[in-house]
């Protein structure tokens, strides 16, 4: 092989290492191009986290979605009741023909070291608004419940480093065999048997080097052009498109937000939709959080107008640079949450009322520390029991609050806010994090309740019980003031809690510093 690549040695050698460089530019440029792609979801949040019943069972589920479509999504499973024997579980679609036709169920892996957790892989194999069936049975008896699952390309997957090594110097080798091959044979191949090339033939060898190699690298570049194309295309049919929110202010007191149009979500008639239903009672939860120091909160319920774009009528609001987040849900069930970001000057508006809520009174700044206690403008506290261990990213938390008046005791008149004990929002410092949550965890009610009309009225009343009751101020229990959730990333992050109590939503707000 030595002698085989020797004449490669009469092109010039910084011709040979530019050559080089500029094949490793070709080879790497679409890996670094779709490296760069971010991450969507609620925003930079992904994974479900679930808390509800499979009939006589609690369970508490975490989804760990896969990045790219098809892909494997990771499966915990807990149960706060014992003696279950067998949980499975069934991927398909909340709406459209998948949905009509479930995959036969799957057998998760039970601990033995706890007999009351699972764990588990399933496939999905398409974006869209998937839902993971979950079949209990034990000394119970059986159980049945359906998580909903928004599944979608987040990113390329890069190349394993070992493969694209040795893909790089095999493409070295042939692009070396390819020129030396044509130099030998433009040199020598018109020679008689045994003669040795003079200097015109080494000449017509270093110029046929010289214009293959030119040739190779132009083929090279051109194929690296048409896979560029070829691959941005692709990413743009199958990547997550978070539809544009388009926000503009009246001067006066008036937001108008119109959301864009993306071909992800129109080329997913069935499975992912346009039209929008109601979660909570409303087509869109906004949230605007003044920044940097999200000194200040508002959760607000823009009404829909006859040409598809919301208008919200804001309170008092303090001047400042806003970031945006308006949630909605699709008629598939799937959950978009869009974003933008604005400056406002001060305003003088009406009185918040309905389920609109603010928070004026927010510390500044995240602290690097976690903090236990917020007080609430009825002159109650807010208590945060985070347990004696550190928060960690990446593992489902059990979120538990507790409210007592000025004399330590138990707050009374806790109500249900729209329809749940409580509402929370987390947000990580740099806002590439924001989650709307409820006891029932991170995935929509809209889409809860889709997800489980196929099972019964039994099941869709155990897998949310508030929901009935929306319209309906009914009495919350401390017990019932807590949610399931997992930190994506480290960092630092603000967590505002909304509850209700005699007629009034107050917002506890709390730092909290994970560690990864």
């Amino acid at each position: 092989m030595a002698a085989a690549v020797a004449p490669v040695g009469s092109v010039p050698r910084n011709s040979i290492l530019s050559s080089v460089k500029l094949l490793a530019r070709i080879l790497l440029a679409p890996a670094l191009l779709f490296a760069a792609v971010p991450c969507a979801a609620h925003v930079g949040s992904p994974d479900v986290y679930f808390e509800g019943a499979a009939g006589p069972y609690r369970l508490s589920a975490s989804v760990r979605t896969p990045q790219m479509i098809p892909g494997i999504a990771d499966l915990q499973i807990s149960s706060a009741t014992p003696g279950i024997r067998t949980i499975r579980v069934q991927p398909l679609y909340i709406a459209g023909e998948g949905s009509k036709y479930p995959p036969e169920p799957e057998a998760l892996t039970q601990s033995k070291d706890d007999a009351n957790f699972f764990t588990g892989q399933i496939w999905m194999m398409g974006s869209g608004s998937w839902q993971v069936r979950v079949l209990v049975e034990g000394d119970q008896g059986k159980g049945e419940i359906s998580i909903p699952v928004p599944a979608f390309a987040r990113r390329t997957l890069d190349m394993q480093r070992n493969l694209g090594i040795l893909l790089f110097a095999l493409m070295i080798l042939l692009v070396a065999a390819l020129v030396t091959i044509i130099s030998a044979g433009a040199r020598e191949g018109t020679l008689p048997a045994g003669e040795t090339a003079g200097p015109r033939q080494k000449r017509t060898g270093r110029i046929a080097a010289i214009v293959s190699f030119a040739l190779v690298i132009a083929a090279l570049i051109g194929g690296r052009m048409w896979w560029t194309s070829s691959a941005a295309a692709r990413a743009s049919a199958m990547i997550y498109e978070r539809p544009a929110l388009n926000v503009t202010f009246d001067g006066h007191d008036s937001l108008r937000l119109q959301i864009g149009k993306t071909k992800w979500h129109s080329n997913r008639p069935e499975i992912v939709s346009t039209a929008l239903i109601p979660d909570h009672g409303h087509l869109m939860h906004l949230f605007l959080l003044r920044a940097p120091a999200m000194d200040a909160f508002y959760h607000l319920h823009p009404a829909s107008e006859k040409d598809g774009a919301f208008s919200a009528t804001l309170p008092d609001i303090r001047a400042g640079h806003y970031r945006i987040f308006a949630d909605i849900v699709r008629s598939s069930g799937f959950p978009d949450t869009l974003i933008a970001e604005m400056d406002l000057p001060e305003v003088k508006g009406a009185p918040l009322a309905g389920d609109d809520s603010a928070a004026n009174t927010v510390v500044g700044g995240a602290t690097g520390a976690t903090t236990t206690e917020a007080s609430l403008s009825d002159g109650t506290k807010m208590i945060w029991e985070t347990g004696s261990q550190p928060l960690t990213a990446n593992r489902l938390l059990q979120f538990s609050f507790r409210v007592q008046d000025a004399a330590g005791k138990p707050a009374t008149g806790i109500e249900t806010y729209m329809g749940m004990p409580l509402h929370a929002e987390i947000v990580r410092d740099d806002f590439s994090v924001f989650a709307h949550v409820h006891p029932e965890g991170s995935i929509s009610m809209a889409a809860l309740m889709l997800a489980n009309q196929g099972l019964g009225t039994n099941a869709t009343m155990q897998a949310m019980p508030d929901m009935p009751g929306m319209n309906s101020q009914q009495r919350v229990e401390e017990s019932q003031l807590s949610f399931p959730y997992g930190f994506p990333q480290a960092g630092d992050y603000r967590i505002f809690v909304q509850i209700k109590r005699s007629g009034r939503v107050e917002t506890g707000v709390f730092g909290a510093h994970v560690l990864p």
